[in-house]
């Protein structure tokens, strides 16, 4: 049976005390934003969540949030106080949106039993659940990542699959970024899609923060002639 990547703010609140759990608030913001992330998680998070910097946890690039090394990332999340047999769970400010990044990342990374906080933080403080304030300092874990390279696709690979037709190619960034009615956030990034590629708005599959329910999201993807048993690429 495929595990659920979603864990509710009530499981999580159950699972406060339990000694392997570790909480990740891994929040961003597109740079027009003007947010700081980590002074937020500063001044409120989950009690015991630890930052995970997304721009920090990289590998140097020109290039934003390219994948770290097998080295590096066991390196980073060792620091963090992160093994891969311990539970974790992520979340971010928004709701569902750099969370499930992160927790891509782990999981490609081998992590053993890794979730997503549906809803983040905002539904947690809805519900009248605990918050804290000031940074934590982890002790150090062994994090022993496994190789990724299975889940990554080049952009030489992107054109062989253009040309060849046998993988499907899902863009979830919004329609008017797709289109390239809108400028991208990103200086130096042009505007516009991959050709080939079908838009698939993250956004569209959630609401307020929260994943849709399954039967909502099967529709969504019937509407695309989605095909489970073809190869998917996904583009951010």
């Amino acid at each position: 049976m495929t595990q659920c990547p979603l864990v509710t703010s009530d499981w999580l609140f159950d699972h406060l005390s339990d000694p392997h759990l570790r909480i990740i608030d891994a929040s961003w913001h597109m740079p027009a934003a003007n947010r700081d992330a980590q002074k937020e998680y500063v001044a409120a998070h989950i009690g015991g969540a630890v930052f995970f910097d997304i721009d920090r946890y990289a590998a140097p690039s020109d290039l934003p949030h390219m994948m770290p090394s097998v080295t590096a990332f066991s390196q980073f999340v060792g620091a963090l106080g992160i093994a891969q047999n311990d539970t974790i769970v992520v979340y971010d400010t928004s709701g569902l949106f750099s969370a499930a990044r992160v927790w891509w990342m782990f999981k490609k990374f081998g992590a053993q039993s890794v979730f997503v906080l549906d809803g983040g933080l905002r539904r947690w403080i809805s519900k009248g659940q605990p918050i804290e304030s000031g940074s934590v300092v982890p002790l150090p874990a062994e994090f022993n990542a496994k190789s990724f390279a299975h889940a990554i696709v080049s952009a030489e690979q992107v054109q062989e699959s253009i040309t060849s037709g046998t993988d499907q190619i899902y863009d979830a960034r919004s329609l008017a970024r797709f289109t390239g009615d809108e400028k991208e956030a990103r200086p130096g990034l042009r505007s516009g899609h991959i050709p080939g590629s079908l838009n698939l708005p993250f956004s569209d599959l959630q609401e307020e923060g929260c994943l849709k329910s399954l039967d909502e999201l099967q529709a969504i993807f019937e509407a695309l002639d989605f095909d489970p048993a073809k190869p998917v690429i996904t583009l951010p």
